[in-house]
């Protein structure tokens, strides 16, 4: 037989010190399974414990769904409103209160020659006031307060001040008016004798000018602008 024909040798594998010599004779007994449990030593384990579950005592809240907590939030969020709401209308209330009662210390010399003059004004209407003692009677251009004013709102606007100061019984207001209209015409009136009582008694400026009839309404009518119909409007813009 050639060195060609011939089988080739194969090494043998290094026996591991730790195999049987019985493994080694029997190539088919020998299990790596066995030889890697030979190496590994088991070490039994405590049993675990489940640890304790914190707050497992305590009573869970009620926990609402998506539909239930956005109506818990609603109406929340109007009994708030309602509060505030409440609260404003109790201020508002308060206020109204105290400018409806009549200044407490008022010292107004009523003799008969006794005369207060003073000038309102309001957008363009003017008022010339003449105070005087009286029965409360308006003469305003020669005209009754009712005749000259005859819508109710503006005649609780001009009694205002005289009411204030508790003399609408005591007092007759002759008044000539021109300018403006009649919405102007009462706010130059109420202003004009608001003036003319601090020229009776200076020491109600305080208190008049708290509830604002001191103060001259500076709003008017803004003016007409170049190119637009009024202060503000445009014509109609036409793109084509």
């Amino acid at each position: 037989m050639t060195d060609e024909q011939s089988p080739e040798t194969e090494p043998m594998p290094e026996t591991p010190a730790d195999v049987p010599a019985e493994a080694v004779a029997d190539p088919q007994a020998l299990d790596p399974t066995e030889i890697v449990e030979a190496d590994v030593e088991y070490i039994e384990e405590a049993p675990r414990e489940r640890p304790a579950i914190p707050g497992a005592d305590l009573v869970p809240d009620i926990v609402l769904d998506g539909d239930a907590l956005l109506d818990a939030e609603a109406r929340a969020a109007a009994e708030a409103e309602a509060e505030e709401a409440a609260a404003r209308a109790a201020a508002l209330a308060q206020d109204v209160v105290e400018e409806t009662q009549p200044i407490a210390v008022v010292a107004i010399d009523l003799a008969a020659g006794a005369r207060y003059t003073a000038t309102g004004k309001r957008k363009t209407g003017v008022a010339r006031v003449i105070l005087k003692p009286g029965t409360g009677t308006y003469l305003i251009n020669g005209k009754t307060l009712e005749e000259f004013f005859p819508r109710e709102t503006l005649q609780r606007v001009i009694r205002q001040p005289l009411e204030a100061v508790g003399y609408e019984q005591r007092m007759d207001v002759v008044a000539r008016m021109h300018g403006g209209g009649v919405a102007a015409q009462a706010g130059a009136l109420r202003h004009g004798i608001a003036r003319a009582l601090l020229e009776a008694d200076p020491n109600l400026r305080g208190e008049l000018k708290r509830r604002g009839f001191l103060t001259r309404d500076p709003r008017v009518k803004e003016r007409k602008k170049a190119g637009l119909k009024k202060a503000r409007k445009r014509p109609q813009f036409s793109k084509r």
